[in-house]
């Protein structure tokens, strides 16, 4: 397995690129994903959240209202603090679980992870992926696309960690700052830049087993 860490900043065009590598035949964990599935009703993460934030944070359905929930404790580190003990747990849990079952792939694993910064670098990474976005372009696009407003915007932006440190991290970094076809373009050139060195990491780990 080789496997590439995947990150960057909300609204910076990470989504984008995780899908486009799939197109190349790369396996995708998406944490973000994972995060939807822990806290779907009647699990521990439910009910922990009912528990600590109400009823309020839930929709009609008794499904997690992601925005209700995110304008609770985005405006609040010690409440932000208390959903990533909630959740961080069996989010973590669930990532070693896919990655054990893909231990034999011998392609690109992409695990897109939006906090792998702030979690810290220590999962042993091939290649980490930063996409990077300037603020101003990221607050634009969240009110434009996701009908926040612009103190919304930058609050979730302080939340994560500044584009410094994850550029500090990267292997490789797609800068995001054109045209949708302009972003597809690039991870198309950098999966098969990844796909190669997954290649020369099979071929090398082959090489050292010794022969019978």
């Amino acid at each position: 397995m080789f496997l590439a860490g995947l990150t960057g900043g909300i609204g910076s065009g990470k989504t984008t690129v995780g899908s486009q590598f799939t197109l190349h035949g790369m396996e995708l964990i998406d944490a973000d994903a994972i995060a939807r599935e822990v806290v779907l009703p009647g699990t521990e993460a439910w009910r922990k959240i009912v528990e600590h934030f109400g009823d309020s944070v839930l929709d009609e359905q008794g499904f997690v209202d992601r925005p209700a929930l995110g304008g609770v404790v985005f405006a609040d580190p010690a409440k932000r603090a208390v959903l990533n003990e909630i959740t961080h747990p069996p989010v973590v849990a669930e990532i070693a679980n896919r990655l054990e079952l893909l231990q034999a792939f011998d392609g690109v694993v992409v695990l897109d992870v939006p906090l792998l910064v702030e979690a810290g670098v220590g999962r042993g990474y091939d290649a980490v992926v930063v996409v990077a976005t300037r603020p101003e372009t990221q607050v634009r696009r969240l009110v434009a696309d996701r009908g926040m407003t612009e103190a919304e915007a930058r609050a979730r932006i302080a939340a994560q960690a500044p584009l410094e440190d994850k550029l500090a991290v990267a292997t490789h970094v797609l800068w995001n700052e054109d045209t949708l076809e302009a972003l597809e373009a690039a991870a198309d050139r950098l999966a098969a830049e990844l796909l190669a060195l997954a290649r020369e990491k099979v071929e090398r780990e082959t090489a050292e087993i010794p022969n019978n």
